[in-house]
């Protein structure tokens, strides 16, 4: 049986969030609900689906602004890698700054951590921390779909920014090199913002990524 995935584009700062189910099972799991609660709610519904689990790739706040919503509409556990907690405790302020607001996060129920082999709402899938964008960021990679969920890792034709707080550009290309590139190169890389991409295509044609012109690798 396949796995879906889809995705949802919230308004503002235009950030993918992902619902991800097994067709016929009734039960998903949530990527990342950004400013699109509503629309995932509606998808919900309309797939007679219940969810198992909200997966937070990292948490910054375009990433984490749905939680109250969703957690009050589903009950779900989330969880996320223990790095990311002082981000996660910061969104009202992580919002201010953008002149926005956020309501109450819940509490994380379950840590991320590296190379851990989760089965969530019928989804197994591994994680792999890549930390680099935000002290805990994480991917998750769905080996029977061939694809994996990247957050703000990497996009198409770009990578992260590493000039927010706990950012980090060398220990973020490293991590790319290491855990995004060594997926399978038909791995489809469901990004945070934009368009879908392949890691064969990315290792290929990434200016951030390819042999620089005099030099090395970036």
């Amino acid at each position: 049986m396949s796995i879906a995935i889809r995705g949802f584009t919230g308004p503002g700062f235009e950030e993918n969030a992902y619902l991800v189910w097994r067709p016929g099972s009734g039960h998903a799991l949530i990527v990342d609900p950004g400013g699109q609660a509503q629309d995932l709610l509606a998808a919900l519904d309309s797939e007679k689906l219940t969810v198992d689990a909200i997966v937070l790739t990292h948490a910054h706040v375009d990433h984490v602004e749905g939680l109250p919503a969703l957690r009050n509409a589903t009950d779900a556990p989330i969880w996320m890698h223990p790095a990311d907690l002082p981000l996660y405790s910061r969104a009202a302020q992580q919002a201010a700054m953008f002149g926005l607001r956020v309501g109450t996060l819940p509490e994380i129920d379950h840590d991320l951590s590296d190379g851990q082999q989760l089965e969530l709402a019928g989804v197994s899938f591994e994680v792999r921390f890549v930390p680099g964008h935000s002290p805990g960021h994480v991917i998750l990679y769905i080996a029977e779909a061939a694809a994996a969920l990247v957050g703000d890792v990497i996009f198409h034709g770009s990578i992260g920014r590493t000039d927010l707080p706990g950012g980090d550009f060398g220990q973020l290309i490293d991590g790319i090199r290491q855990k995004v590139f060594s997926l399978p190169p038909e791995t489809v890389l469901h990004t945070g913002h934009g368009a879908s991409t392949t890691v064969e295509h990315e290792r290929a044609t990434n200016p951030f990524l390819i042999p620089q012109y005099g030099g090395g690798l970036a």
